[in-house]
Order: structure tokens, then sequence, then C-alpha cells
């Protein structure tokens, strides 16, 4: 694609995302307040003032994006209608709420919400009427769009979200489901997810990204967390995507004094998937752990940014990023963590280990620390290589054909991450996940 051309398309895509802007608004919605429109015109400028990102760009320098640049998506004009018997197989045992989105609309029908439990959710729409001053202080204040494009296109595209109000002490027994579902192909959609975890509150949260189809379409997510003072947040992030979707999503995490946030992260869909993550301490003595897995294969490509901002002191973080790339597939992980002057007494880890499945698979990955601190402890490492030829033969010693012991080691690779995860129904899917996906690699 010469120089030319691919400007073209890069409009062609943004005039066709933006599209959906242009079209009548609907009138039976709510008016939204001043201070979200001016939010929503503010990204709307940046839109219009930045361009796709390239491998010229060092944060997408391995992420090329001239197929999405090619691609035109479509508006929603007709949702698809969905009963609950229709997604009876992506129900979590566990989970007593949950508040689902097709093709980026609100589905009541789908949605089970509870009242009895102290937690306010339903969508920004909804919840404004009696939870507007927690919604406008956070909503949009957590993460930066000025320089981001499908961050500024999703906070353009505002019109609603899930949203989820926990209030001071109070501790939920029963995950938290949230559940963007997917029906149409050439459709774009917008998912924006805020949650505020009250002080001293605790909660955990299943944020499921799935589609139902096969075809091409984009998902443009963005999710803003805010702990407050020793809140505690289990949050499972699942994108199980159509293998032809291409998924952009940002996350930005807020942590308050002694906060606790524990993000598990399973990358498996998308012909492109990119997720850029921010965790920042605001006040001293919170922690973060951060698991991540990428299982892709054929000739995926998964990306992963994280920034870990160690602002005060006694700040803790740990973070395991793995990934398991068979076929032709490439992935990337780009893990880089802060720790600002004054900021003394951090412990900070990170290791990001690569299992390659095949001789094509290529993976990426730049660990990175940035210490302007001096009383810190701080480390970091990364891993690429194939499976351990010792082990496999000592498994076929034991009995186990080749093919079986490759299966099985690679199986325990990912577990480690997947083990960490506090819902018991989902250890048990992505278990068999992993078993089903790694058999028969190229």
């Amino acid at each position: 694609m010469n120089a030319s051309t691919a400007t073209v398309s890069e409009r062609g895509v943004l005039d066709s995302l933006l599209a959906a802007l242009a079209l009548p608004p609907d009138k039976s919605a709510p008016t939204q307040p001043p201070w979200l429109k001016r939010l929503r015109a503010q990204a709307l400028e940046r839109v219009n003032a930045l361009t796709l990102p390239s491998t010229h760009d060092e944060a997408w320098r391995f992420t090329p994006l001239a197929t999405f640049a090619s691609q035109s998506f479509q508006p929603l004009r007709t949702p698809t209608t969905l009963q609950p018997q229709d997604i009876k197989h992506l129900d979590i045992e566990e989970a007593a709420t949950r508040l689902v989105f097709v093709d980026g609309v609100h589905a009541p029908q789908l949605s089970s919400l509870s009242r009895d439990d102290g937690l306010f959710m339903g969508t920004m729409t909804s919840l404004l009427a009696t939870q507007t001053p927690a919604i406008a202080q956070h909503l949009g204040q957590h993460l930066a769009f000025q320089d981001a494009l499908f961050a500024a296109l999703n906070t353009a595209f505002l019109r609603d979200a899930a949203a989820l109000i926990v209030p001071p002490d109070t501790a939920l027994a029963k995950p938290v489901h949230v559940l963007f579902i997917s029906t149409q192909p050439e459709v774009a959609s917008h998912p924006r997810l805020l949650l505020v975890v009250g002080a001293g509150s605790k909660l955990t949260l299943v944020e499921d990204y799935v589609a139902l189809h096969k075809g091409t379409y984009l998902t443009n997510a963005v999710a803003e967390l805010a702990l407050g003072a020793s809140a505690q947040l289990d949050h499972v992030r699942l994108q199980r995507e159509s293998l032809q979707a291409f998924h952009m999503a940002s996350c930005s995490v807020s942590l308050g004094a002694a906060s606790h946030y524990h993000s598990a992260s399973i990358a498996l869909g998308g012909q492109i998937s990119r997720l850029d993550m921010t965790v920042r301490q605001t006040a001293e003595s919170a922690e973060c752990r951060l698991d991540g897995l990428a299982l892709i294969g054929g000739e995926q490509l998964a990306d992963t940014h994280t920034f870990i901002d160690h602002a005060k002191p006694h700040g803790v973080s740990r973070q395991l990023h793995k990934c398991i790339v068979g076929g032709a597939a490439h992935a990337v992980f780009n893990g880089q963590v802060m720790v600002r002057p004054g900021a003394q007494k951090t412990d900070s880890a990170q290791s990001s280990r690569n299992l390659l499945l095949s001789s094509k698979a290529v993976v990426d990955t730049q660990p990175q620390l940035e210490i302007f601190a001096d009383d810190v402890k701080c480390t970091h490492g990364a891993t690429v290589g194939q499976l351990d030829s010792d082990e496999v033969f000592y498994l076929q010693s034991r009995g186990l054909s080749e093919s079986v012991a490759r299966n099985l080691l690679t199986y325990a690779f990912g577990a480690e991450v997947i083990n960490r995860i506090p819902v018991a129904s989902l250890r048990r899917q992505l278990e068999q996940t992993v078993l089903e996906q790694t058999t028969g690699q190229p």
C-alpha cells in the first residue's frame, strides 16, 4: 500500500465510523446533561485532529493497521433481538447480576439486576437521576483521550454506558457480569464501562466480550475503574471475539489509599486485538496485581500495553503476562512501570513469559522500568521460547504420546494465569478452551 492509498483508506475507515454521529438523534433518548455534551464535543474535536496510528508511532510499531484501514464499518440500524435462551451458554453460574449490551445497545430483556445487595447498577442514562455526582466525577476523568484516537472515538460516541456504583463499606459476595455481545458483521460498537468502588467495599467484576457470528466488525471499548480507600476489586476481562474482529480497548484504573486491585485479562479472539491498560496509584499503600494471558493462532495479532504508575510511597505491584502463540500469529507485550519522585518504598515485579508453538509464531516483548526514587525494590524480566524438549521427553517416558505431552505442557503454561481467576466456572471454561486451542497447532 503506497502513501496516497493509505491516506485514502484511513480517511475512509474514520469517515465510516463517524457516519453514525450524523444520524438523526433518537427522539426517545433522554437529553444529556451539559457536562456530558461538552465531554463528547472535546473528544470529537480530538478525533478530527488525530490520525490512525501507524508503525511509525513507537507505541504501535509492531501493530500494523493496514487491514483495519481498508475496512468500512456501518452504524447499527436494526438491533438484533436476542432472548435469554439464545445466550444461555454465556451464563456465569456464580453471577446473580448481569448487565448485557448487544451490538453496543443495552438489552434489558437479557439483563438481570439484583436490587438487594446495595449495588447501583444499570445504564449510565438510568443512573443519572440518582447518581449524577459520582458519574460526573469519574466519567472521562481517568482516561486521557487527547492523544488516543480510539479512546477519543469511544468518548465521542458516549450516549450510554454500563455503570456500577458500589457504596462505601459494601461487600458483594457474588460476581457481577457485564456482557458485551456482537451479533452483526460490519458494525462498529463503542462499549463503555464505568465502575466506582466506594471506600472499604469489595467486588468481583467479569467484563466479557463475545461474538455470536464469525464476521468482521469493530469493538472499540473503554473502561474506567475507580477504587476508594481500602477498596478491593477482582477484575476478570475476557475477550473472545470473532477471529475476524477488530478489538481495540483501553482500561484506566485509579487506586485509592490501601486499595487492592487484581486484574486477570484473557485474550482469545480477534484478527487484531489491542488492550491499553493504565493503573495509577493516587495515594499511599495501594496494591495491584495484573495477570494476562494471550492465546492466539492462525494469523492473529494480540497487543497488550500496560502502564503502572507508582506516584505515592509504599505501593506494591506484581505483573505476570503470558503469551501462547501458534501458527503464524504475533503477540506483543509492552509493560511499563514508573516510580515517580517521592514514591519511596515501592515494591514492583514484572514478568513476561512467552511460549512459541510453531516456527512461524512471533513474540515482541518489552518490559520497562523508569525509577525516579532511590528507596525501592523493582525487578523485571522476559523469556521467549518453545517447549522444553527434556520435559516433553520425560512425559513420553511415562507413556504419553508426543502430542499429548506437548498439549499437557502448553496447558500447564497457561494454567498459571487461569488458576488465579476467582470465578470457578470461568476457570473451567478457560481450561477447556486452552486444551482445545492448543491441540493440533501446526
